[in-house]
């Protein structure tokens, strides 16, 4: 299949403008915009926000960022701050889970949320 160049989720944001903020306020990069969608970008990988909201797809809607080093990723977004800027969730900071990965739990604006994964490789 060396046709696949990309596979990118469309993810639901209540409030489009603050939810672009608080990806950018997270490592993302906004690399293109045109209402109602806007892509971000974070290294290599993007996803496709956009300008939808409905409460039971936002709040069981789930994603994976695996990172090298969930601790560090972790400081660099300042939780503290997100929880003020953005009200969100109290995330949950890593900890080790059920099944081998060291995971912290990261709700959006919206209620969807990220599992911010160790690579154990």
């Amino acid at each position: 299949m060396d046709q696949v160049l990309a596979l990118r989720p469309f993810v639901p944001a209540k409030d489009f403008a603050l939810s672009k903020r608080f990806y950018q306020a997270i490592g993302f990069r906004l690399t293109w915009e045109e209402a109602p969608v806007a892509m971000l970008k974070l290294g290599s990988f993007s996803f496709i926000l956009q300008d939808f909201y409905e409460p039971a797809l936002a709040e069981h809607f789930m994603l994976q960022l695996l990172v090298r080093d969930v601790e560090r990723y972790w400081e660099e977004i300042d939780v503290a701050a997100l929880m003020i800027d953005f009200a969100i969730k109290p995330p949950q900071a890593p900890a080790i889970q059920p099944w081998g990965l060291k995971v912290g739990f990261l709700s959006d604006p919206s209620g969807v949320l990220w599992h911010v994964a160790e690579a154990p490789f």
